[in-house]
Order: structure tokens, then C-alpha cells, then sequence
């Protein structure tokens, strides 16, 4: 399968997309509204509501442009590299629950972390960047395992 065959395949068996599907299959992360599906030999990840991914969608661009200094970027006109993707989808989620620090707080649960996050904060716009940008340049992207010849 070509990457355009993969693309256009991805796109129709995936219409609500997880925008946080960098940081589900990176593992350190999951979600309550996520359902994880095989296309070829690679994982995607789609989103079960369009409600939370219109939320996420809101919360995932809102971080981006408040971590443009942090990943050095002067602007975000697209897809950004993946580490840089990464960064933010793990590092932003970690803050929020070590900045929540709830007991009951599953940090494997993305949309349940936004949702008391909105709760607490009332607003994307009120949420705390300094602290989140601190937790997002803090983050380390593991490294690629060298493979044995």
C-alpha cells in the first residue's frame, strides 16, 4: 500500500479523527473517548464523540500557539514535526494533572483531564499556560532504540 493509497484509505474508515493520536500511541497517554484500529501495519486512533474532539481540537490548537516560543517555532501553519507534536500532546496532558493533583485523577484519560480542567478553569483561554509551557519544555521525547545489525 502506497502513502496516498494509506491516506485516502485512513481518511474514509476514520472521519473523527483523535487529535491526540500522537500521544495514545506514544503510550504514555489514553482516552476514554479513543477506539484504537489497525490499517495496514500501522495503529490509528479515532475519536467516539465529536463533541470531545471538537474540545480537543479547541484545547490541542489554543496549546500549540502558546508553545510556539517553547518549540521554537514563530509560527504554526500546519503540522508540526513530530517531536514537537509530541511534546506538547504529553507534556501539556502531565501538566495538567500534576497542576490538578487530584487522587481520583486517571492521567491516562485525556478527555477527563480537559473536562476538570474546563471545570476548574471555566475557560480554554483562563487555563494555566506558564506552568503548562514549564511541563511541555520539561518533557523528553524518548529516543529511538538504535537497531542491531
Amino acid at each position: 500500500m502506497d502513502e496516498l493509497e494509506y491516506h485516502s484509505t485512513y481518511k474514509d474508515i476514520n472521519p473523527t479523527r483523535c487529535v491526540f493520536e500522537k500521544a495514545i500511541n506514544s503510550r504514555v497517554c489514553n482516552c476514554s473517548q479513543s477506539a484504537r484500529f489497525n490499517l495496514a501495519d500501522r495503529e490509528g486512533v479515532s475519536c467516539k464523540s465529536n463533541a470531545a474532539q471538537k474540545t480537543c481540537t479547541a484545547i490541542l490548537e489554543s496549546l500549540r500557539e502558546n508553545a510556539r516560543f517553547v518549540i521554537q517555532q514563530k509560527s504554526i501553519d500546519g503540522q508540526l514535526p513530530h517531536n514537537a507534536e509530541i511534546r506538547i500532546q504529553n507534556g501539556s496532558v502531565r501538566g495538567l494533572v500534576k497542576i490538578l493533583q487530584d487522587d481520583g485523577l486517571d492521567e491516562q484519560d485525556i478527555y477527563g483531564v480537559f473536562q476538570l480542567t474546563l471545570e476548574k478553569y471555566r475557560s480554554i483561554d483562563s487555563f494555566p499556560y506558564s506552568e503548562l509551557m514549564q511541563e511541555i519544555s520539561a518533557y523528553q521525547v524518548r529516543r529511538a532504540r538504535n537497531k542491531k545489525k
